[in-house]
């Protein structure tokens, strides 16, 4: 069975974020579903407007949950797909957050 480790906000920074404002978890990856595909993150853009949405006041970009998996832009290869529009193999672009 595939694991997915995934990185959550466990609280909200005062300052620099930390490791401390973090927690990764580990759990069984999903079967896709009809009309969905699994993706392995390769790449994952860590970009300015992330640290903002750790806070709680109110911003331009919608703020993360605590417990949540942060959400940013990453580059990831299609492992398994039940989609006519992809194909095992294929690269995607998407927000599909900080985890494999």
């Amino acid at each position: 069975m595939m694991i997915n480790k995934q990185v959550l906000l466990k609280s909200r920074p005062k300052g620099w974020a930390s490791e401390a404002d973090f927690e990764i978890l580990e759990a069984p990856v999903p079967k896709p579903a009809e009309g969905q595909v699994l993706v392995r993150n390769h790449w994952l853009s860590l970009d300015p407007y992330m640290r903002g949405r750790m806070n709680d006041a109110k911003s331009y970009a919608a703020k993360a949950e605590i417990g949540e998996v942060m959400i940013g832009g990453t580059v990831g290869e299609v492992l398994e797909t039940h989609d006519a529009s992809f194909k095992k193999g294929d690269f995607v672009v998407g927000m599909l957050g900080w985890q494999q």
